[in-house]
């Protein structure tokens, strides 16, 4: 069987981690994957890219213009929504021709336009849809918050400034993929319970499947090792508790950065002896720009994308913590306790789903720098720790292994394709 998965990124972003580790474990289970991208950042034989111009670029802009136009010439939340009014025919590519299934991902910013999607669907293919966020059940938005419009017809979208009104952006491209949807099959897949709970509420989702299938993650690589040998390799102190924090840009205040130094905060004032005993390593962009905003000794890694690496960083430390505000299934949070590392996170999105509150890790209440600090201290500090840790890549193995995941996927392109009928 021939997939063809499609990303707007390879590498960058935590849909095209996903994408290619789920290609990598296809591959391994004898399904001859590739995965189509705008953007490469390897040179992987199985990825192919997107012929770079300079329409590429304007492709990204012009859809942006739209956005700010809409948005009332305000820069607010330009990046929090997208129109796919832009996007390149990948129909009459040889990989698509070649494809007994048509796997997308994250497609937006410029890789596929709805008129695109439309001819993919139109060729008959089967179309399996994974989703990395809300986007493709709503108008308009990767994350509604506490919006529910999407459940019945998007309007007066609160992403759009000043309201939004009746027929505004949200509700003109809502209406298009209503038509886009309509008399199609299409197989839609979230990452995580929070996820498919949301989608099928969708008005846009009705009659269509819905299937839960998580991310995959290599628990070959992603693995507990010896945490002396790997706090030396990341050149991090072997006297102290670390904590470990990050994300492709720390300053995003979508992951947390403010709810972060308020528990540190809170941590120091109230356990005043861990300034002396707890550090915090920081992988990401800006990294460097925590280090006078916490009250421990912090450690900068910069952006890390060679997996090894994020091996021996995960295993150099004590425990991961995710303030992240917005969340479907992390990646982060997958591979620390996939290398037996304990997790602190928000009872958000997908996060409950993977750390088992007290049992391999904590999940505390959203929004409360309070609790989250609890978090912190409670898990550096559990007697049973050596169990937290064992449990939490008990978790990771049991729960979303790449074979796990693989056969999940070929069972599903078995059904599309009616070769299990």
């Amino acid at each position: 069987m021939r997939v063809l998965l499609i990303n707007t990124s390879e590498r960058i972003g935590g849909a095209a981690i996903a994408a290619s580790r789920l290609m990598e474990s296809l591959k391994n289970h004898g399904i001859k994957a590739k995965l189509l991208v705008r953007d490469k950042q390897t040179d992987q034989i199985t990825v192919v890219s997107l012929n770079q111009n300079w329409r590429m670029v304007w492709k990204f802009v012009w859809e942006r213009i739209v956005i700010w136009k809409a948005n009332r010439f305000k820069k607010d939340n330009i990046f929090a929504v997208d129109i796919a009014n832009t996007g390149t025919d990948i129909t009459t590519l040889p990989e698509f021709q070649q494809a007994d299934v048509i796997h997308l991902h994250w497609i937006n910013q410029g890789m596929l336009s709805l008129k695109n999607i439309e001819k993919i669907l139109a060729s008959g293919k089967p179309v399996v849809w994974t989703m990395h966020d809300m986007w493709p059940c709503t108008g308009i938005c990767h994350h509604a918050r506490e919006c529910t419009s999407y459940q019945e017809e998007c309007h007066n979208c609160p992403f759009i400034h000043g309201g939004g009104s009746r027929r505004d952006l949200s509700y003109r491209i809502f209406r298009k993929k209503q038509d886009l949807y309509k008399g199609r099959h299409i197989s839609f897949v979230t990452c995580s319970h929070w996820l498919e709970e949301r989608a099928r509420k969708s008005a846009l989702f009705c009659g269509h499947s819905i299937t839960c299938i998580p991310n995959p993650i290599n628990t070959n690589l992603f693995k507990p090792r010896n945490k002396k040998d790997a706090r030396s390799k990341c050149l991090l102190p072997q006297d102290k508790k670390l904590m470990l924090f990050g994300s492709v840009k720390i300053t995003d205040k979508r992951k947390g950065i403010d709810y972060l130094m308020e528990s540190c905060r809170l941590l120091a004032e109230k356990h005043p002896e861990l300034k002396e005993q707890l550090g915090v390593a920081v992988f990401g962009n800006h990294a460097r720009q925590l280090e006078n905003s916490l009250p421990f000794k912090v450690y900068p890694l910069d952006f890390v994308t060679n997996e090894h690496q994020l091996v021996d960083i995960y295993n150099a430390v004590d425990i991961f913590v995710t303030p992240s505000l917005e969340e479907n299934l992390p990646n982060t949070i997958m591979e620390a306790m996939a290398c037996g590392i304990p997790c602190i996170g928000f009872n958000v999105g997908g996060i409950p789903e993977m750390i088992d509150h007290l049992h391999n890790g904590y999940v505390a209440q959203y929004k409360s720098s309070e609790d989250f600090a609890n978090g912190i201290y409670w898990t550096l500090t559990d007697p049973d720790y050596p169990n937290l840790s064992e449990q939490a890549c008990r978790k990771a193995v049991t729960h979303y292994s790449e074979s796990t995941i693989a056969k999940k996927y070929i069972d599903l392109y078995n059904k599309v394709t009616g070769r299990n009928a």
